[in-house]
């Protein structure tokens, strides 16, 4: 039987939505859908599509990441099934390239990323009813949240605001009444992390995406105005939400252990981990522990210094969890990857935008939490990164083919002899 390339490809479209729509709503269903991905995807690969994409620093680097992490079993002094789980969290990257060649063969990336939006809607939608309606039939763990945690619910509400805020800004010009209707949107977003379920990290992530926003479309005296708003609208959040106040003001309680030990407190721990993971990367500073030796080495550390917070299971910043199984290497290659992927998205355009607030978002987030190793994390970063690289390869494509017409329209053919 002949394979349909092109049906297939338009079904590993579909696939690529479906993984989108469900990361916010459920593991189970987003693993199934990924799978499949994978399988009907690979049916419509060819050698020369593979061969373009991989010289690309941007694919080239997470393959690479993943196969020093795939070469780091043979070095952990861990038991094999501790192995393979720790190369696990490292796969997810090679979808990176896979989108890469999947989005820039055909129309179709928006879509995706718009299906994505949608699903994060529903979910914001669900979580004003279940903070207003508290009776509301639904079996939520956390006031507001309805799946998941608050630390993923609110990452994925700070993507969303922040694309509705680029596109506010570059339609102001065009319709005042859409780019206002697009800014309220953005804080509708905005208002649920501030007053129903608060990620603190996603505070810093939305800070860092607001500045890059004003860098990105406003020179000195407009960036100051821009700069101006924003700090009024955070005055007033800080004015108006209890909640805020509270869990911003609450990090200094944390790291005071004068009234509760640090080791019970988030932010207390937090510092625990990362002096934890400085002594154990000192002790194996090139190549590392071994992948999946990282649990074992926080494990021996605790053991060895009373004082240091006992079941820790990774760092919570994403270099110091890379550098425990990979080493300096490994580090390298993981800021080269960010690097490489944050120099994709430098260019004008809402779909660059969205790329460079993935990248942004990982990277500042990573000070604080292992996201890439995260599932929902980790798999909104690679596809996130992955679909609209994608999108912009195929820009790049469609205008120089348009440059190559236009030069052959105007130049003309030598006459043959």
């Amino acid at each position: 039987m002949t394979l349909d390339r092109v049906r297939l490809a338009a079904v590993a479209d579909y696939l690529a939505a479906a993984v989108l729509i469900a990361l916010p709503w459920s593991t189970s269903a987003t693993s199934i859908f990924v799978a499949v991905w994978v399988v009907v995807l690979a049916l419509t690969l060819d050698g020369r599509s593979l061969q373009e994409v991989g010289v690309m620093p941007a694919a080239a680097l997470p393959i690479a990441l993943a196969a020093l992490a795939v070469g780091g079993v043979l070095w952990a002094d861990v038991a094999w099934p501790e192995r393979l789980a720790g190369v696990e969290p490292f796969l997810k990257l090679l979808a990176i390239p896979l989108l890469f060649i999947q989005f820039s063969r055909a129309a179709g990336g928006e879509r995706v990323l718009a299906a994505f939006f949608a699903s994060a809607c529903v979910l914001l939608a669900l979580s004003w009813l279940l903070a207003l309606v508290p009776q509301f039939p639904w079996p939520a763990k956390y006031y507001g949240v309805p799946v998941k945690d608050y630390i993923i619910q609110s990452g994925v509400f700070a993507l969303c605001s922040v694309a509705l805020l680029d596109r506010a800004v570059a339609a102001w010009g065009k319709s005042r009444t859409k780019s206002v209707l697009l800014a309220g949107g953005a804080f509708i977003f905005i208002a649920n992390i501030v007053f129903i379920a608060l990620g603190r990290t996603s505070l810093v992530v939305i800070a860092g995406l607001f500045g890059l926003l004003g860098i990105r479309h406003f020179k000195r005296r407009a960036l100051a105005g821009f700069g101006a708003a924003g700090l009024a609208v955070a005055v007033i959040a800080w004015s108006t939400s209890p909640y805020l106040r509270s869990r911003v003001t609450h990090i200094a309680a944390e790291l005071d252990n004068s009234h509760v030990p640090a080791n019970e407190t988030s932010a207390g721990l937090r510092v625990g981990f990362w002096k934890m993971s400085v002594n154990v990367v000192r002790d194996a500073p090139l190549f590392g522990h071994g992948t999946g030796s990282t649990q074992a080495m926080l494990a021996q550390r605790a053991a060895a210094d009373l004082t240091a917070p006992a079941g820790a299971s990774n760092p919570h910043n994403q270099v110091l969890a890379t550098a425990i199984p990979l080493g300096l290497f490994g580090v390298v290659l993981l800021l080269a990857m960010w690097i490489a992927h944050l120099r994709m998205f430098l260019h004008p355009g809402h779909v660059a935008w969205i790329g460079l607030s993935v990248v942004a978002q990982n990277c500042i987030g990573s000070l604080f939490n292992s996201h890439l190793f995260d599932f929902t994390q980790g798999w909104l970063y690679a596809f996130g990164v992955g679909v609209a690289g994608g999108i912009t390869l195929r820009e790049r494509l469609n205008n120089r083919e348009q440059l190559r017409t236009k030069f052959d329209r105007f130049v003309p053919t030598a006459p043959r002899l």
